[in-house]
């Protein structure tokens, strides 16, 4: 049973605008990038989605927590959100393979949330406003004098220029081995960035040796594993802040191993070769994005989780600034045509934008570890 109060708590953004509400998970304050997620399911794989980090999440489904929290689901090893906004959080956990409530995880990982408030208001001015910094104010600090709620908030970092790997990644390295009865290819390295569980089980499920590296890693690091590829995960933070996964990266790409990236690997890859990136109005968060794949023409629904993208022509080909060969947009968002992916064609790297592991579904894009298996697999072939 979710513990219900009427506590106040109220959500307080950086133009001046507030939304009062009840209390719901932890009391207290909390600062973040206010964004919004558009899944109706999967709220728990949003929560301990690393690449949340730093963000006050709001969901746009308006009734959230009736599934519970099991420990089977978690893509990660604790709640990451910044701050939690929902309309109605259910008061009954009505499914069997629930360890506890919504609720009392938020309690558990000390994270500050709000309920009870119109979202799909806050939604829509984000839309025209764009994302922002907020804070929720409950307990105690719902009491605060408004105009010190709006000061707090207003001196809090902003989203751009913040490098936030060191807080999500691994302090060690983690080694999950390739899946029995599947083809083992060797061993790869993972920077992690932010990675997911379902990321990892996925590519072991492809026959790799998973080494999971800190954000610190060197390419010493990465040779060290004698790899047979390199991958970059998802993320949170502005890839322009991440000048040494950069570097790194473009070492990777001398040294012709072949890589994938996905979501902040994208943008990563993207500055690698020597494109930019930049801040988009409000992102792109939910379990619905529509990608088009430009070689197959197939559109594929997609789960995505970013404020970032890379500044690349849609169409044709065009030469890597850095000098890594052709290069090509290989995806492009329909809502508003972002680039959704890159294709290096003269050596062996791709990303994508989103998330091919998507745990909460939709699974279109799982093919596209299969597509890095094979291209793995080339490459020795070639060797």
């Amino acid at each position: 049973m979710t513990s219900f109060t009427r506590d106040p708590a109220v959500l307080v953004l950086e133009d001046g605008t507030r939304h009062l509400g009840r209390a719901y998970g932890a009391r207290g304050t909390t600062l973040g990038e206010v964004v919004f997620a558009t899944g109706m399911t999967g709220y728990q794989e949003t929560l301990t989605d690393p690449s949340y980090a730093g963000q006050i999440v709001l969901q746009t489904a308006p009734h959230i927590g009736n599934t519970g929290m099991n420990d089977e689901d978690p893509e990660s090893r604790r709640i990451w959100v910044a701050g939690y906004i929902v309309r109605d959080p259910s008061r009954v956990v009505s499914n069997w393979r629930a360890d506890e409530s919504l609720d009392d995880a938020l309690v558990r990982d000390g994270i500050v949330g709000v309920s009870g408030i119109d979202t799909r208001a806050v939604t829509r001015h984000i839309r025209s406003a764009g994302s922002m910094r907020g804070g929720v104010f409950s307990g105690d600090a719902a009491a605060l004098d408004p105009e010190e709620q709006l000061r707090l908030v207003r001196e809090a970092p902003a989203m751009a220029g913040r490098n936030l790997s060191a807080e999500v990644s691994v302090a060690t390295v983690e080694v999950t081995p390739a899946a029995a009865g599947v083809e083992r290819l060797g061993s790869l390295a993972v920077l992690d960035l932010g990675v997911k569980r379902a990321t990892i089980d996925n590519l072991a499920a492809r026959g790799f040796d998973v080494h999971v590296l800190p954000q610190s890693a060197t390419i010493d690091d990465v040779r060290a594993i004698d790899p047979v590829a390199v991958f970059y995960s998802n993320g949170p933070g502005d890839p322009a802040a991440s000048g040494d996964h950069v570097e790194l990266l473009r070492a990777v790409l001398d040294d012709r191993l072949p890589f994938f990236g996905i979501c902040f690997g994208n943008q990563l890859l993207g500055r690698a070769l020597g494109l930019g990136t930049y801040k988009l109005p409000f992102g792109h968060r939910g379990i619905n994005q529509p990608v088009l794949d430009k070689a197959t023409g197939r559109v594929e629904i997609t789960a995505q989780n970013h404020g970032f993208a890379v500044d690349a022509p849609i169409q044709g080909e065009f030469d890597s600034p850095h000098g890594y060969g052709r290069v090509e947009v290989s995806h492009v968002g329909l809502n508003d045509q972002v680039v959704e992916g890159l294709r290096a064609l003269d050596i062996p790297a791709f990303s994508v934008q989103y998330h091919p592991e998507a745990a909460a579904g939709p699974h279109d894009a799982n093919y596209l570890f299969d597509r890095f298996a094979a291209m793995v697999k080339e490459n020795r072939a070639q060797a």
